[in-house]
């Protein structure tokens, strides 16, 4: 065994993880930094706080319940957080997350107990990792859910330095004979349209194409799309609205008035109304009742596309449909007005023969009603 000189230079060992550009420490820190934004969302339920190998969620309360389903879902952001990541700026990403994942459940009527979350990265930045997990945590808050889990893994050589990537999953619990869906739809139900906040987190890709095609900067000033002193990258990233509270306050308010709901995502207004359809059934959902707010109309303009070409693509101003008992229609779009999202009649399920012409029939698997968009969109500004 070789002696070492004491007067050789002292060498700190290299840890080989590091040395392959995995930084345990920096992951660590970052957990240390999210740690208070995600016990805010944490009740009684929650069992043994953040950092453990699994989350533990108490379900005593399903003893109220004489059939409880669970309901699951699982989803990311998708190439939005290209432009989040483009201008650094990263703080709302979580929020859109939350609202694919969890507005997803209460499509079926159920509540959402809690979500977990995945980031993937190239390199852990602390703060950068926080800052998602912050948003996240703000929506969790916000739709009554709890953020028990989650992981966040750094793949070097996988994805650049500056990338990530997001993900989760969520669960909830609705009672079996509440459960909303296309068994409750009947011929004269009203659908009643809620106002997105904006692109929400679909068609990101179109909406990049679009702007690096005219030449845009995401730091250029936005002024067109009716924004004031915010930057193009500022206003894409504008957070995907948050449904769950408002939706399921008037389901337990207006009692037996929701017979099915949509979240209006990947596939448009028509193919996804078409899934809470029962087959036989349709719908004409007249343009003339909104107009799409004026992000929709520039970049159709900058792409030199009409919007009627883009409706399987981007919410356009929708983004949850609600198809309601026709005598409380006008009940359930006051009470979701009175939570601030502006809703409006948009169409009426009919069964029997439909007219001629294309309809979007059913989408993602299911084989529900058919859906087509008609009329001419409203000229004035605003989501209706």
């Amino acid at each position: 065994m070789a002696s070492s000189s004491p007067d050789a230079p002292s060498s700190t060992p290299v840890n080989p993880y590091t040395a392959a550009g995995v930084d345990t420490a920096a992951g660590d820190l970052a957990v240390e930094l999210m740690k208070s934004a995600v016990r805010r969302t944490h009740g009684p339920e929650v069992l043994g706080g953040v950092g453990g190998f699994a989350g533990l969620f108490d379900a005593s309360a399903f003893k109220a319940y004489d059939k409880p389903l669970l309901a699951t879902s699982t989803d990311g952001v998708g190439t939005k957080v290209a432009i989040a990541q483009a201008i650094d700026k990263h703080d709302t990403i979580g929020l859109d997350l939350v609202g694919m994942v969890v507005d997803d459940i209460v499509v079926v009527g159920a509540k959402p107990l809690f979500m977990t979350d995945y980031i993937a990265c190239g390199k852990v930045f602390p703060e950068r990792i926080a800052d998602i997990v912050r948003g996240i945590a703000a929506g969790c808050h916000e739709t009554g859910t709890a953020l028990i889990g989650g992981e966040t893994a750094e793949h070097p050589g996988l994805l650049g330095i500056n990338d990530y990537d997001v993900a989760g999953a969520a669960t909830g619990v609705v009672e079996a004979g509440r459960v909303l869906g296309a068994d409750h739809v009947r011929d004269g139900d009203v659908v009643l349209a809620l106002a997105s906040s904006g692109l929400h987190s679909n068609g990101y890709s179109l909406v990049r194409h679009i702007v690096a095609g005219a030449g845009i900067q995401y730091g250029d000033r936005a002024a067109d799309l009716g924004t004031d002193g915010i930057t193009w990258g500022e206003a894409l990233l504008e957070p995907t609205r948050l449904y769950a509270q408002p939706l399921l306050r008037l389901i337990a308010e207006t009692k037996d008035a929701v017979h099915a709901l949509s979240h209006v995502t990947g596939g448009g207004i028509a193919a996804n109304l078409a899934r809470v359809l029962p087959q036989g059934t349709w719908v004409e959902v007249d343009r003339s009742t909104w107009s799409p707010p004026p992000v929709f109309r520039v970049l159709a303009d900058l792409g030199d596309l009409d919007l009627q070409s883009t409706e399987g693509t981007w919410n356009l101003g929708i983004g949850f449909l609600a198809v309601v008992a026709a005598e409380k229609a006008e009940a359930a779009a006051s009470a979701l007005s009175h939570e601030g999202i502006a809703t409006w009649q948009v169409g009426v399920v009919r069964g029997g023969s439909r007219p001629e012409g294309e309809f979007e029939q059913g989408a993602k698997g299911v084989d529900g009603g058919a859906v087509r968009l008609v009329g001419a969109y409203s000229e004035n500004n605003g989501a209706k």
